[in-house]
Parts: C-alpha cells; structure tokens; sequence
C-alpha cells in the first residue's frame, strides 16, 4: 500500500485517543522527591495505579486495527491478518512497561528509536504479509510519536526537562571548569597581553615634534591631541549616478584625514613631504588603542626593509623594536578574526627596486588575513595611480593646509611655545605676503616659519631657498645640551659639511635610513678635509654631535639614523652634489621620481650657467614631467639665462592649456607658478576651459589669490564641465567671497550647489536662488530652512551625511513642490510631515526607517535603497501615488519581495538593484505591469532570469555592473520588442558585437 494511504488510515483521531488511555495521570512538579519517573511508573496497566489490564491494552489494538480497515478506500492489509496485526501491535505497546527509561530520556530519543526499542522488547513477529509488516511498523512508529507528544504535554515534563538540563549544564561546566583551569585559553593569554600593548602603543606614539618648538626653553616633545591638526583628505569617486540623477555630480570626495577607513578597509594616502601623513599615522595608532576595537601595528617601511625578508606578521613586534612578547600566535589569530589595523608607512622612503617585493608582500597579507583596515602611505608620485587599485584599495590624497588650517596650526604652536607676542604678528605677515604664504602648505613648513619667525623676533626670508638656509642657520646654531653631556664645538659649517655628505649618501642610495657604522664611515673620512671637526674626537664621537646638536638628524631604533624629514636629507643632499660638480649625476636621475626634489634644490643651488645645463638637460628628454619639472624649478632659479628661461617657457606652452583634466593635474604639480601662465577663456575650447579651471582649483589652497583671479575670469562660461567645476571648488576658498565674486555670477542650468560647512550654508543669502540645492553633512532642518533665501524657488534638494538632521518638521513650511533625496541620514526616522509637500521625486538611502512613506501621495519618482517594512509592498510604498519611476535597491525588498507591485498600474520605469534573486512571482508582477516599457535590472538578478515571462511591452532594458560573460540569451528571448539596450560594466570590457548580435533589433550602447 501507498504510505499516503496508509497515513490515512493512522490518522490521529484514531492513535491519540488510544495512547491516553495507556497512561496514568501523574501530578504537578519536577519529581525531585523521589527516583526518576520510570516508564513502568506512567502507564496504566502496571503498578498501583492501574486502570488497564492486558485484556483492555489488547482490546485498544484490536480496535485500532479494525477502524483501519473500515476506513474508506483500499485497506492497508489482507483482513484475515487482522488479529495478528492487533496481537503483535498489543504486545509491543505492553513493551513500554518494560523499557527502562524516564519519560524525559523517551523524549531525547525520538519516535522513531522508541518504535524500534518497543520492536525488540516485543520479540520478533513472523508470518505477516509485506503489507501487514508495514502498516505494523507504522502503526508502532505514529503510537510513538504520540505517546511523546502525551509526555510533553505533562505537567511535570517541563520541570522534570529543566531540571534534567540543569544537572547536565552544571557537570559540563564543572567539566570545563577543571579543564581550563588545566589549561589556560589562548584567548585569555591573547586579552592579558593586549591590555600591556595597547597602552605602550598608545604611549609610545601619543607625541610629535614640531621643528623648533625645541628652541631655547620650549618642550621638544607635544602630546599629540595637543599638537595633531585634523587635515583633509580626497578621492576621486568612482560610483555611477544613482537612477533619476538630473545632472552628473561632482564625484571629488572630501573627508577628514582621520575617517580615511570608515568606509573603506583599504586605503593608499598619498601626501607630499611634510603633509602630514606620518603624524595621522600616529592618530590612528594612538586613537585605535584607547578604543580597543583593534589591534593597531605601526609599520615604517624604512625600518623592515634593512632586513633580507620582510616580517610575518608574528614578527611584526620584533621589527619594529617592541619590547613586549606575544603569546604564541598571538598575531595570527588577531588578524585572523580581523581585528588588526596595519599601518604601513613611507612607501616612498624605501628604492624604488624593493617597492614590487612591498607590494607582494603587503598582497600575501591582506589575502591571507582579510576583514582587517590597511592604510599605506606614500609620496605622490612614488607609485602610479593604479598601483593597488586592483587589490580594492581606495586612493586618498592628503590636501594642502587651507588658511583656516594655517592659523589653527599658528595659534596653536604659539600656546605651545609660550611665545604669543609673535602671533599676531605672523599671522599678518601670512595674510599679506604672497612669498610667505605660498610656503605655508604643510605642518613642517608652518613649524619652520613659527620657529624662525620668533627666533629671528619677528623677520623672515621670503623664498623657499633662503627659508630653508635660515632654518638650518637656526637649529645648527643651537646650544642647549643636556648636563653632563661632553663637550663637543662643532661649527655651523662644520655640521653642514658633514651632514650634506650623509644626506648626499642616502640620496644615491634611494633610502632614508642609514646603519650607523655606514655614517660614522662617512664622517671619518670627512674629518680630514673638515678642519673644525678634525679635532673633536673620532668619528663616532662627532657623528653623536650632530645627533644630539644639530636637530636635523635622528635615531629611529638602536644602530640607524635618518634626517628629520625627507625635506631636509634632499636640500642638502642637492647642495653637495652641487658643490662637487655632480649635476650629471642629478640630470641621470631625473626619471626617478624621488629625486624631483633633489633636483629642485639642486637648481636653487647651482650657479647660473649649471642652473641652464641642468634645465636643458630636463628640456632635452622631451617627456612632459620633465617639461613641467623644469617649469617647477624656474621659481629656484633667481639668476637665469633669459634664452633658457624663454625656452622653457615655450616649451611648457605645449602643455597649456591643458586639454583634459589628467593634463591639469600634471600642469599643477609645476606649482603656483602655472597661474601666471594660464590663458583664457578668450580662445578657449570647452575642454581646454575645462583643464584650466581644474589646474587653477588644484593650485588653490597654494596660492588662493591667484587662484581666485583665474577662476574669477570663467564665472560667466557657458560650458557646464566648467560651471561644475567653479562650483566643486567651493571649499577651497573663502565661503563668502567665493560665493560672492564667482558662484553667484554662474548660469544654474543643471547645476548643483552643495554646501559642506556651516559658513557656506550662511553664505547662501547673499547669492541669488538655486533650484538645486545640496547638503552635506551635519545640518539640522531649521538652519537648511533659514538659510534658503527663496525656498520656492529650489526645485531639487539633496541631504546626504547628515547625523544632526532628526525630523523633517521644518521643511514643509519652507518648500512647495520638490525632489528630495536622503542619503546616509541615519537619525531620520519618520517621513510623514513630508505628505505637506507636493514631493514629486524621492531618493531614500540608508536612513533609520521608512515610517510614514505611504502618506507620501504625490510621487511620481521613487528610489529606495533601505530595507521596506512590511510583507507587501502595498504595505511599505504609498498606495495612492501615481508612480511613473520606481528604483528598489540594495536589501529593499529582502523583507516585501514584489508582492503588490502590480498595483501601481501607472508605473513606466522599473530599475531593479536588489541583493536577493527574483521569484517567479515577482516576475508576475511585473508582467501585469501594463504601462511599463523601460526596465533596468542588476547583474546580480541574472542567475535567476530563467523564471522570467516573456514582457512584450519593455522598450528601453538597462543591465549594470556586468562581468562581461554573462549569458543574456534568455533577455533577448523574453523581451521581443526591445529597441534600446544600455549595458555597463564597472570593471570588465564588454564585447559588443556579441550583445549586439543577441538584440539585432535594438541599439545597444556599451558604457
């Protein structure tokens, strides 16, 4: 017989009412006064309690089988096996007063182990038919799980199952307990000794210097909260505008340098000399161990190269001169469960030959330990663009000090120095001479001019050159020593010869790290021709003078030593070869980009005709760095052939204006003085404009001024790249004088204007009305109200990031009909007190919820990226909106499906981006959309296309971030009257011709 009918024929109605009848009914309680609640105790035909005999438990079987073979349809057996059938079913139901086992012990086997005890305590049962055995072992195995179901329903059972559970949670815990205290848990040894190394890491880095705040009487050491000044950081976003952007936004991402890995767990920060990169360094290691979330590792590049192999990382500690032991594999199994912070630092300080062995050491890392943050830093032009981009790693790049910035840094450092009387002096001075502040871009270059500024009690040099030989002036003249230190006089030139000499060694060699037996070599052969230091003891002694004297030199770790900086090591390093003749040697190294400096330099030193042999040299290699190389260095050449200098010139012209904006970016790292040079926008095509405005922004927070008066004369250019471009580069001004002399002057049309700071949003009055507004960051309904000079006027307004921002109360007073877009408003919850305006177009992106959206009856135009309440979405979405334009992104719809997308009959737009596959039913759905001719899916949705129908009505299909192999037959098959298919692939190359050929009736375009 089918086991269908023969479940049938046991149906419960027949067995439940059979097994109550086999047990007594027990008291309340867990049983804890007496022995365990045997089974022989529970049934009814056993013991005191009684109430069945064989004869009734027989009678029960009988019963049952017969009832079974009266039911209706084929019965489960032959009828003359009737009585055996009933005989043996008796018998192995008797069985369970024999089982020795509590009712508890029944339940944790199981119905089906319990029907197999009860078969071999009954005793084999031969001669039945197949189907006489079957329905047999069925009927035992339903009884089974009855009676089982009868013991959960028990009042003692609970109790008597908790108490079980207990006794055996305790033994286990008792068990466990005496093993650990056998033997100790790693995680235990890992917890003790992190709570040792995050306090020395978060000691050992929570200091900076500031170069000649060490002056006099002044600390030579700051606590980095103190001291550390927060500076931003930028990238170029890579993202495709979101579905239903108007225009292209700026994609230019700005953030604190601090925040680099909030959002990213791969970062490369590149930063000139003196930017700042090792200092955030330090932030980051010293902010991570007081939070304790991870494990940070400062890992200075220049230190584990002088080994053979780079370090493991259990040899991380060891490396780097930590003085603590980890347990074993203590490494390991932090950034196995990723909990590390890697912060390797001076990529560019190490030869460019062991940069690839860097690379594929840092890459075995990060893919055999991945969920960690990872952040290198490096010069900017150490390393092409692309250089870890393939890895995931995000490029930022560390900014140039704005004016705010400069003046925090100089109030700062003159509480520090307790020198207050000089500040308002210098700060001055920086505001009005343009030498002065060209130089101020970088904490190194502001603690040289507070040093010399108060040293020199008020005057300063005015050109890079002079800036520099008035710096080393004031810290080689120093003469503060610790007491009891020998007595060693070592002029001024004295130290420079040999310092230039070291400096000069580490240049050739491409590193900034020195053994210190390499340099005390260097000076003992110096001292012969030194005549000031011939006599002031060997080398080693005089090497331990400059250390200790002249500030510009340092010792990492025991047996090494490096310059200050890598500013000072190539100034002089540029004056010695230029002293010895080697300007061949310096033009050979041209190509090598850390040598740029050094070259430079070496033009501020050399004599006129050297500076002309060197430019020539640079001009004859005919690439365009050099080109631009040799402009850069025309602000160092004071004295110069006027042929060389016009020749230079001419030959930079080729480079101006540039024609696209990778040209501008090479044409500003030439330096402020481009400015001068750059024409228009008389003459100018579009994209030329367009590379003049990036270079004069790029060159902004260098030299504002100028700038300002380049970018003031394309204010009224028509193209929109460079109306863009005038308005991302708002915050590299003054808010209130940019926005007067260039912003409000703009043609709005497809422009956006956002405003990042609270000065520019008070800045909005004073310009006339934008329709398209955006704000970025912090900022609360009522200052975005009170700000918008016509609120009526705005057609469009964009928050995004914005953590003040609680409630939407005060927008619909201030704006009548409008598109709004929330993106990263993690404290909106409630989106009701929008029904008052006529919203036409809403974005919604990670925000706190989506309460009220249904009350939001006037949309046309809706794209959500948060997860939709609900089991439908005629719950979640308003059901009154005339939808023509829906976006359901991201986990959207992980919770709704397209359960009741039908009811939006009015929709024509259907983009689809979520993370979980299409179910035949959504795909229903969308079919009974009878309006809908343009749909846009997700490469993520392809795996499960096959249950798509055929959708006869879309006209225009869209398919994004496609890997290029995708298989779209079953597309072309399911939409016959397609006649526009736009396809994109964010990494991959797509191969037209085959996508064409699956559409041979529509165009098809590839982005």
């Amino acid at each position: 017989m089918e086991p269908a009918v023969l479940g049938g024929k046991l149906a419960s109605a027949l067995v439940a009412p059979l097994v109550k009848r086999l047990f007594a009914t027990g008291g309340p309680g867990a049983g804890l006064v007496d022995r365990p609640v045997r089974l022989t105790r529970l049934v009814s035909f056993r013991g005191e309690q009684r109430t069945l005999g064989d004869a009734e438990v027989r009678g029960l079987a009988g019963r049952l089988v017969a009832d079974s073979l009266a039911s209706p349809g084929e019965p489960p057996f032959p009828r003359d096996e009737e009585t055996a059938v009933a005989d043996a079913l008796a018998a192995r139901l008797l069985a369970l007063g024999d089982l020795e086992m509590d009712d508890v012990q029944a339940v944790r086997l199981g119905h089906r182990e319990l029907a197999a005890r009860l078969r071999t305590a009954a005793g084999p049962w031969d001669g039945f038919s197949a189907d006489a055995g079957h329905f047999l072992d069925t009927a035992t195995e339903w009884a089974c799980l009855h009676v089982l179901e009868f013991f959960t329903r028990r009042s003692t059972f609970v109790a008597r199952t908790l108490v079980s559970q207990t006794r055996d949670q305790a033994d286990l815990i008792a068990r466990v307990d005496e093993l650990i205290t056998r033997v100790p848990r790693p995680d235990a040894r890992d917890t003790a000794f992190e709570r040792r190394y995050l306090p020395y890491v978060a000691e050992r880095h929570d200091h900076l210097t500031i170069f000649g705040v060490d002056l006099r009487d002044s600390p030579d050491r700051w606590p980095l909260e103190v001291a550390y000044l927060s500076l931003e950081a930028t990238a170029e976003e890579d993202r495709a505008p979101l579905p239903g952007d108007h225009a292209e936004r700026d994609r230019t991402v700005r953030l604190p340098a601090e925040d680099a890995l909030t959002s990213h767990d791969r970062v490369l920060l590149r930063g000139d000399a003196g930017s700042g990169k090792t200092t955030l360094v330090q932030w980051l290691a010293v902010t991570t161990a007081r939070d304790g979330a991870r494990i940070p590792y400062v890992l200075p590049l220049r230190t584990l190269t002088r080994a053979d192999v780079l370090p493991a990382p259990a040899a991380f500690l060891t490396a780097v001169g930590c003085p603590f032991t980890p347990p074993e594999g203590w490494a390991e199994r932090v950034l196995g469960a990723g909990r590390g912070l890697v912060l390797v630092d001076g990529l560019d300080e190490i030869p460019a030959a062991e940069r690839h062995r860097t690379r594929d050491w840092l890459l075995a890392l990060i893919r055999a330990y991945p969920g960690n943050r990872w952040l290198l830093t490096s010069r900017p032009t150490a390393v092409r663009p692309d250089w870890l981009a393939a890895e995931g790693f995000r490029e930022l790049a560390l900014t140039p000090m704005r004016q705010p910035d400069v003046t925090t840094f100089v109030r700062r450092w003159h509480e520090a120095a307790r020198a207050p009387e000089y500040e308002p002096r210098l700060l001055d001075s920086l505001n009005t001479k343009r030498d002065l502040a060209r130089l101020a871009t970088n904490p190194l270059m502001c603690g040289l001019i507070c040093a010399l500024h108060r040293e020199r009690r008020g005057y300063l040099p005015t050109g890079r050159k002079e800036l520099y030989d008035a710096a080393l002036t004031m810290l080689l003249a120093r003469r503060d020593r610790e007491r009891g230190m020998e007595a060693v006089e070592l002029g001024e030139e004295a130290q420079l010869e040999l310092l230039q000499r070291l400096a000069y060694a580490l240049v050739l060699s491409g590193r900034t790290e020195m053994e210190t037996a390499t340099a005390e070599g260097i000076v003992e052969r110096a001292l012969p021709s030194v005549a000031s230091a011939a006599g002031q003891g060997d080398a080693a002694t005089v090497l331990r003078e400059l250390l200790l004297r002249s500030g510009l030199l340092r010792r990492p770790a025991e047996g090494t030593l490096e310059f200050v900086h890598r500013t000072f090591q190539d100034y002089l390093g540029a004056r010695y070869a230029v002293e010895e003749g080697h300007l061949d040697v310096i033009a050979g190294h041209a190509g090598d980009t850390q040598w740029e400096d050094v070259i430079r330099m070496a033009v501020a030193h050399a004599r006129p005709g050297e500076r002309a042999a060197l430019l020539r040299r640079l001009l004859a290699a005919d690439t365009p760095r050099l080109t631009l190389l040799a402009l850069a260095c025309l602000e160092h050449a004071t004295a110069l052939d006027p042929a060389v200098r016009a020749e230079v010139e001419a030959r930079a012209a080729t480079l101006i204006p540039p024609a696209s904006t990778p040209d501008a970016k090479a044409l500003a790292e030439a330096g402020p003085l481009v400015l001068e040079l750059l024409p228009g926008p008389e003459g100018l095509t579009d994209a030329e404009a367009h590379g003049v405005t990036v270079t004069a922004s790029l060159l902004a927070e260098r030299e504002p001024a100028g700038a300002l008066a380049v970018l003031r004369r394309f204010r009224d250019h028509p193209s929109l790249d460079v109306r863009r471009q005038l308005v991302g580069t708002w915050d590299r001004f003054e808010a209130l004088r940019y926005a007067t002399e260039v912003l409000d002057h703009l043609d709005r049309t497809d422009l956006f204007l956002t405003c990042r700071t609270e000065a520019q949003r008070e800045a909005l009055p004073e310009m006339g009305p934008w329709t398209h507004l955006a704000f970025l960051g912090a900022h609360r309904a009522a200052d975005i109200t009170a700000r918008v000079a016509d609120p009526g006027a705005v057609e469009e307004l964009h928050i995004v990031n914005n953590t003040e921002m609680t409630e939407l109360g005060d927008l619909p007073g201030c704006f009548t009909s409008l598109r709004l877009l929330l993106i990263d408003c993690h404290e909106v919850r409630d989106l009701e007190p929008l029904k008052q305006i006529p919203l036409t177009s809403l974005l919604i992106s990670r925000t706190a919820g989506l309460t009220g959206l249904p009350a939001l009856s006037s949309l046309t135009h809706l794209t959500v990226a948060t997860p939709l309440p609900g089991s439908r979405l005629t719950t979640a979405l308003p059901t009154d909106a005339p939808l023509r334009y829906l976006y359901l992104g991201e986990d959207a719809v992980a919770g709704t499906g397209l359960r009741g997308l039908s009811h939006w009959e009015t929709l024509q737009a259907l983009y689809l981006a979520p993370i979980t596959p299409l179910t035949a039913g959504d795909w229903a759905e969308i079919q009974r959309l009878p309006d809908l001719t343009i749909l846009g899916v997700h490469s993520s949705l392809l795996d499960g296309i096959g249950s798509m129908p055929t959708l006869p009505g879309i006209e225009d299909l869209f398919l994004t971030s496609l890997e290029g192999d995708e298989d779209l037959s079953v597309l072309a098959s399911r939409l016959p009257g397609v006649r526009a298919v736009a396809l994109s692939a964010s990494d991959a190359s797509l191969d037209g011709a085959r996508f064409t050929a699956l559409f041979p009736g529509a165009d098809v375009t590839l982005d």
